[in-house]
């Protein structure tokens, strides 16, 4: 691969993940950057995309033990969200992996903030901000 290509990481603090490239991811961004992909194509693949980096973030959960019964009976030990796990959309920017997150994950909380920058300062600024804060329940997962 080209340097052009390659992944420059700055310290975006301890929870900054970069998705593994392997064939898959490098297509599906190729395709997305294609002048001549169509629109339905952009679209259709850039969801794929974003569905990998939710999937991925949803492993950088915590995790708890439980188990369940079976529906022929027998006990299985499996994991559960742990309580108080949302998401936060970015609106005009984020927006795009909301659809993403409620497909993998159903009945996962989801609040919404708008950024701007001080048009003085330059310093971003919270303009708009909505959050459930009732995270007392865990949110289950399909």
């Amino acid at each position: 691969m080209s340097e052009l290509n390659s992944v420059v990481h700055e310290d975006f603090g301890p929870n900054f993940r970069v998705l593994k490239r392997n064939d898959q991811t490098c297509e599906l961004q190729t395709i997305i950057r294609d002048r001549n992909t169509s629109r339905n194509d952009f679209k259709f693949y850039a969801d794929r995309l974003i569905r990998l980096v939710i999937e991925e973030s949803l492993n950088q959960l915590p995790y708890s033990p439980c188990t369940v019964v079976t529906p022929i009976g027998f006990p299985y030990d499996g994991l559960q969200f742990e309580k108080g796990n949302c998401g936060v959309s970015i609106v005009r920017s984020g927006e795009a992996m909301e659809q993403g997150l409620r497909d993998c994950c159903r009945s996962m909380r989801i609040g919404k903030i708008l950024i701007d920058s001080d048009h003085d300062t330059h310093e971003a600024k919270v303009v708009y901000e909505q959050f459930d804060l009732n995270l007392s329940t865990p949110p289950t997962c399909p």
